[in-house]
């Protein structure tokens, strides 16, 4: 038989195999599924096996939450319910010091519990802030790396994707992972803003309202103001009290909350605001697919990858080693939050945690860590991989908006990146950041 990589065990010659095939550029999906069915190959297992593999790790119910919160998120960015909130975020505190960059990292929080995807909420609300941005002052790189960093934090402001996607993968409350995420997520946005005293606004530009582009109702006073964007924003405001108020009064679960979201947005959209057409319906229902797809690929491949590694007992072996690097969980802990961020700047969330977490979790479990706690810290972790070269995917997303070099919108991102491991390190040294509102049970 033939073997690329005579005298090792077939479960690592598939993870070699993987990293050769990243680096050849083959996506990631593929790499997954072509060097799981090799070490299938390998093993003696008939290829045959792959198919049902493939649809028990898709058919599961839980993974219905991400189609459609990623459909909520497209339809509320084509529906105008984004563009509402961020006019009224930005009459509420624009005038603020700091100005727009306050609006930004609160719009980008926001909508957090809305699109609860990174890379679809730099598309959606990037155009928007950065022009908002630039028009108060701030340099173009440097609104860009704010709304990068702002909706990295969508994969950890609930309701989140990648939440739940760990929750599947780890077998863990989702909604435990949602509330608990609630304030880690508001704490990096505080971190956010400590950035804007740094940006240094052009000289002679103040956060004013005035100086920016005109808006409705321009001529009133800014008590009519407020209330009128209020009024006008009011239903979009309302859908992450319609969501999460849903998760955790028991009206519906996190999956059921997904199909709740995509109905209230063409709600709004056809009923209220009248936005909602069949073209544009058209489009976002296209956009979503396209997402979805992507996301739910490299979810039925890496079912391949995860049954390999548990059939070559690579959890066993591996979470051993890192058990025996040291007796001290502090050293572990630094350990696996360095493989994550390493592992984050090459690959997207989604597959980083089907590789990682089931290696990552026994030690969890051994160490009686809380998994819920450390699935925060994974989220926030994995959130400063989408804004770290060399593949950050919101960089790239920011880039293709704004029409700047990825190295210009990377350095911009900078002062984002320095504060969000600080923050990392915060969440990581206090859980209690994490489980407060969990209460004493939990």
């Amino acid at each position: 038989m033939f073997d690329l990589f005579p005298g090792l065990p077939a479960g690592t010659e598939m993870v070699i195999l993987f990293f050769i095939l990243l680096a050849l550029r083959v996506p990631v999906a593929f790499s997954l599924g072509l060097s799981a069915i090799y070490a299938m190959w390998q093993i003696g297992f008939g290829l045959e096996l792959a198919g049902d593999l493939i649809a028990t790790g898709i058919t599961k119910f839980s993974l219905l939450a991400i189609p459609f919160f990623i459909l909520a998120g497209t339809l509320m960015g084509s529906l105008g319910i984004a563009e509402r909130m961020i006019r009224f975020f930005r009459v509420l505190i624009g005038a603020t010091p700091g100005g727009m960059g306050v609006v930004g990292t609160t719009v980008c929080l926001f909508w957090g519990a809305v699109s609860g995807s990174g890379p679809a909420s730099v598309a959606a609300i990037g155009p928007m802030i950065i022009k908002g941005m630039e028009e108060d002052g701030y340099p173009k790189a440097y609104a860009a790396g704010l709304v990068c960093t702002g909706a990295a934090l969508s994969i950890v402001i609930p309701p989140s994707i990648g939440l739940v996607i760990y929750g599947v993968i780890a077998e863990t409350s989702i909604s435990h992972l949602f509330l608990a995420a609630i304030l880690p997520g508001l704490f990096m946005g505080g971190m956010m803003l400590l950035t804007l005293p740094f940006a240094k606004p052009k000289a002679g530009h103040a956060a004013s309202l005035e100086k920016l582009s005109p808006m409705p109702h321009a001529d009133k006073s800014y008590g009519q103001r407020l209330w009128l964007s209020f009024k006008e924003s009011f239903w979009g405001l309302m859908t992450p009290v319609v969501i999460l108020g849903g998760i955790y009064s028991g009206i519906f679960t996190p999956t059921e909350a997904a199909l709740v979201a995509t109905v209230y947005a063409l709600l709004v959209g056809g009923l209220i605001y009248r936005t909602l057409t069949l073209s544009g319906l058209y489009h976002s229902l296209s956009n979503a697919a396209a997402s979805s797809a992507t996301v739910m690929l490299v979810v039925a491949y890496a079912s391949l990858f995860g049954w390999v590694v548990t059939v070559e007992d690579l959890v066993g072996s591996y979470s051993g080693a890192l058990l025996g690097l040291s007796g001290n969980e502090g050293v572990i802990l630094l350990v696996i939050m360095l493989i994550l961020l390493i592992a984050g700047m090459f690959m997207d969330a989604v597959t980083v945690m089907f590789i990682c977490l089931p290696i990552f979790m026994p030690v969890v479990r051994e160490l009686g860590w809380d998994p819920v706690w450390f699935g925060v810290l994974v989220m926030v972790n994995l959130a400063i991989g989408l804004i770290t070269p060399p593949v950050g995917i919101n960089l790239y997303v920011a880039a293709n908006v704004t029409r700047l070099p990825i190295e210009r919108v990377a350095r911009g991102a900078l002062p984002f990146l320095l504060v969000c491991i600080i923050g990392l390190a915060v969440i990581g040294a206090f859980p209690q950041l994490s489980l407060g509102l969990l209460g004493p049970t939990n």
